[in-house]
């Protein structure tokens, strides 16, 4: 076997399964008796999310109602960036935004821990936002992904385009 095999790590959000979550969590911040009357809503502003109601207290409970819809729908909650709650006028608001894209410091971290840690003869590129990992040898990429899968890393990976 001559040619080398590849594939590609990115860290993505299915918008759709984000659009589902967050219109799940509305629903249900519509309908839970500790919501009502406090005024507290989840929407999108632009790309990113914004949380409202009258107490910081309540808001950052709506925030909680969100991550948990975002988990059950399999979104890693290190793709969601939540700021801390801020008052304007009489409520209480949280802009939330999903990450995505691997950012030049966790490309060269990732890239670090397979130089060091991973099979000899693998090769990590960083092409933008995302990195290239290729080897001769099929088992190499194997063992990379399980290596990488069991690192607490920063971002949300996935393994894409394997070939």
């Amino acid at each position: 076997m001559a040619s080398e095999s590849s594939f590609d790590i990115v860290s993505k959000v299915d918008r759709q399964e984000a659009d589902n979550a967050l219109n799940q969590a509305a629903k249900e911040i519509a309908s839970r008796y500790d919501f009502k009357g406090s005024g507290a809503a989840i929407e999108w502003k632009g790309e990113g999310i914004q949380l409202r109601a009258d107490g910081d207290d309540r808001v950052a409970a709506a925030l909680d109602v969100f991550q948990s819809k975002l988990v059950r729908r399999g979104i890693s909650l290190k793709s969601l960036d939540a700021g801390e709650p801020y008052p304007s006028g009489k409520e209480h608001r949280i802009d939330a935004s999903l990450k995505e894209g691997i950012d030049k410091e966790n490309a060269k971290e990732i890239s670090k821990i397979i130089r060091d840690e991973g099979p000899k003869g693998v090769k990590a590129q960083i092409q933008g936002d995302e990195l290239r990992v290729s080897s001769k040898k099929r088992d190499a990429l194997q063992s990379v992904i399980a290596l990488l899968k069991g690192k607490d890393l920063a971002v949300d990976l996935q393994f894409i385009n394997y070939r």
